[in-house]
This record gives C-alpha cells, structure tokens and sequence, in this order.
C-alpha cells in the first residue's frame, strides 16, 4: 500500500505479516494515517517551499493585490482615523478620552480575538467571500454608528463590536492571500497592502475631520460607511485564491514547541500596546500645546502617510536584508522615538518630525509581520501561523490605549497641558523597547552574523 504525505513523496510500505494482537495492528495503522494528516514541520516547510517554486510573482496577483489594497484602505484607515473622531466626542462632552479609547480599541482588538476564527471561516468560504463580507459589516457598523453617537454603549456596540467583527474579516482577506501569488516580492507585496492602509487613514483623518466640522459627527460617520460599501465590496469581489489550503484545523498547537515561533508571538503581543497610543492621542496632545483642531487631525493623517511609506519601505526591506532585520529596526525606532522624541515636541515642528519618524515605524511593524510568519513557518500554513500570531494582539490592541488615557487621567487629564501625557508616553515607549529587545533576540538566535540578510 501507499502513504502519501502533505508533500509530493510516497512512501511505499511492505505487506504487513499477520498480527496475533489486533489492536495492535489497528494501532499501528492508526499511527500511519494519524502521521499522513498531521505531516511534521518540516514536511510543510518543503511543501511550501515548492508551493512557492511555483507562485508567478505578478500576472493575477497584482489584480488580487489591488483588491486587498482597497480593503486595507478601509480596514486599516478606519481603525486610524479614530483619533479624529475621538477628540470630537470629548470636546461635545460625550465621556473622557481613557473611556472613548475603549471604543477605538476594542473593535481593534476584535480583529485579534477572532483571528483563529476567521482563519477558519476563510477556508471554508474563500477570501473573496471573506473580504466581501468584512466590508458589508464595515460599512453597516459605520451607518450604525451616525445613530449612536449620542450613546456611549450604543457606540461600544457600533463602533466597537460590529466594527470590530469587520475589520478582522477584512484583516485576514487582506493580510493572508498575498503570500500565495508572491514570493520573491512578498515583502514588496506586504508593503503595498498595508502601504494602502496608511494612505487610507490619511486621507480618512482629514476627510472625517472636515465632515465633522461641516455637517457633524452623524453624517460623517454615514457617508464613511455609504462610500466604504460603494468602493470596498468591488474590491473585495477581485480578491481570488491561487491555491487554498484545505488544512482543517483551528490551531497548530506545535508551533508553541518552537522557540522562534514563541518569540515572534511575544514580540507582537507587547508591541501592540504602543502602537496605537500615537494614533488614539496626537489630535489631544496638539491641543494641550495650543493647536487647533484641523491642526491636530492634520498631524494625524501626516502620521498615517508616513505609515504608508514606512510600510512600502519595511516591505522592500524585507526582500532586501530580511524580514526579521526589517522587523527590529522598525520597533526600535518606534520605542526611541517615543522615548526620546515624543516627550520634547512641545511645538509644531519637533511634534512633526514625530510624527514622521514614528508613523514610518509604526506602519513598518504591521507589512513586516505578516513577510516574518510567511517566511519563517512557510506559505502553506500562513493563514494558521498568522491568526495565532495575531490572536496574542488582543490584549495590547484592548488594553494599550486605554492604559495610556488613564495614566493621563491620573496625572491631570488632556486638559492640564502636555507634561501630562508624558507618564502615557513613558509606558509605550518602554513597552515599545520591550518588543524590540524580543525581536531583536530572535533575530540573533537565527542567525549571529551581524550583517546577514534574516
């Protein structure tokens, strides 16, 4: 008989000799077909690598990757530009900046709470339909939430929970469907995607403001979902697997057997607690030194286009000297940036080049992400790889922000001037060390060499 593993090889076994134990014999048998569905690490590891012999580096995929770039917009734009709106409910009086960050971070963090999921779900439906149906309740959630805006938990439901349900549909259709039409320019594709994103939350950023100040936060947040359904669901429709992977599991328990694969989880699960605190804060922390409104959602979206180009450039990086390399510079100038340059921008032009500086690292961390998991687990369990990765976000994406507006509560409030946010601005900027200091450590246990591409 013939035993065919995950990979092309097939492994011819003998007649088997009469056995007096027949639960052995059942037993061994067991085993065998036990060891042809759940194939070793580095069966997928070989079966990824011919997978990728094969990918055509460009022909469909580019036509895929503008369709995930469109997605991004939404997905990662939105979750953004939530700064903007933020300030304006706390400048009509709707609750205080620790409570409303809530909102912003728990409809980020769903994306991580249902990672696992929605890796099923993508496999049992496809990511066209996955994408397509991320954007429906994006786009619904926003309507929702022109109702809502007048309600605290109504906006919890709305613009957290739904949003939530949204955005991580749309992040697994967007983040895990590159990686099978790109190998070479993974990294390059990656960037792109999520390049895409950044843009969005720029031009997000202003638009949100504008409306808000021309026809109030109700209509704002309709015409942001009205014009999310119109462009994202064409989108979406383009988004087409080259080969889906019919792998039926929720979790592949035996990465947590591999330290590398431990570390890249740490490291994401720390990260994550900073990365949102710049985004949910720079419209408040330009009001405390004395600019205006449009100023602040102006350094917000300045924020989001210097993540855009940090994410083409990470992506490039990453072909270039290597995912992991790309990854720890990345988060280590997020961390210096916050330590060093954030606490002394108490005018426009030093808060600018924050902004600059910190968006670009900031933007790095989520394109390298996804090229680090592809390259170091292999392509044909990406999606697996990347929802557990992603899973370990939720409690920086929930708690990251929100830890931040309470510590500028306890030290004043956004009212009592920019030494406030600077204990908010100490944490991130440490928790931001921290996951570089994991990223980096990973980085040297692959491999020592200083000036190696990894």
């Amino acid at each position: 008989m013939a035993v065919t593993t995950s990979t092309t090889t097939a492994v011819e076994l003998s007649p088997l000799p009469p056995l007096a134990n027949s639960s052995g014999h059942n037993r061994f048998h067991n085993e065998v077909a036990n060891d042809s569905q759940n194939p070793s690490s580095e069966d997928i590891l070989e079966a990824s690598r011919l997978a990728d012999s094969a990918v055509p580096d460009g022909g469909y995929g580019w036509v895929v990757l503008g369709g995930c770039a469109v997605i991004a917009w939404w997905f990662v734009g939105t979750g953004y530009s939530w700064g903007v709106m933020q300030g304006a409910l706390v400048e009509k009086g709707l609750s205080t900046p620790a409570t409303l960050s809530y909102v912003g971070s728990l409809a980020t963090a769903i994306i991580a709470f249902l990672a696992i999921v929605n890796a099923r779900i993508i496999r049992a439906i496809g990511a066209q339909k996955t994408g397509m149906l991320g954007i429906l309740i994006l786009g619904i959630s926003e309507i929702l939430s022109g109702f809502t805006i007048n309600s605290l938990p109504g906006l919890f439901i709305t613009s957290g929970v739904t949003l939530g349900v949204g955005l991580s549909l749309c992040f697994m259709a967007a983040s895990a469907t590159p990686a099978q039409y790109f190998s070479k320019k993974r990294g390059l594709a990656n960037g792109i995607v999520f390049a895409a994103g950044g843009l969005g939350g720029a031009i997000i950023s202003l638009s949100m403001d504008a409306l808000i100040r021309r026809l109030g936060t109700a209509w704002a947040y309709r015409i942001l979902g009205l014009v999310t359904l119109l462009t994202g669901l064409p989108a979406a429709w383009l988004v087409r697997e080259r080969s889906p992977v019919k792998n039926a599991g929720f979790i592949e328990w035996r990465l947590f057997r591999d330290l590398e694969f431990v570390i890249i989880f740490a490291t994401g699960a720390v990260a994550t607690f900073p990365l949102l605190v710049p985004a949910f804060f720079i419209p408040l922390y330009a009001r405390s030194i004395g600019l205006s409104s449009s100023t602040g959602a102006g350094l917000l979206a300045g924020f989001n286009l210097s993540s855009a180009a940090g994410r083409i450039l990470c992506g490039f990086l990453c072909d270039k000297i290597g995912s992991l390399n790309a990854l720890s510079i990345s988060l280590l100038i997020n961390a210096i940036t916050m330590l060093a340059l954030w606490p002394a921008s108490t005018t426009l032009a030093p808060l600018i080049a924050f902004v600059v500086l910190n968006g670009a690292a900031n933007g790095g961390f989520f394109s390298t992400i996804p090229t680090v998991v592809g390259n170091v687990f292999g392509s044909q369990r990406v999606s697996v790889a990347m929802a557990m990765v992603v899973t370990g976000w939720g409690g920086g994406y929930l708690m990251g922000s929100p830890i931040a507006g309470y510590l500028l509560d306890a030290y004043g409030g956004s009212e009592s001037g920019f030494q406030a946010y600077r204990p908010a601005i100490t944490y991130a900027g440490c928790m931001g060390l921290g996951a570089a200091g994991l990223a980096t450590f990973v980085r040297f246990r692959k491999n020592r060499t200083i000036l190696a591409k990894v």
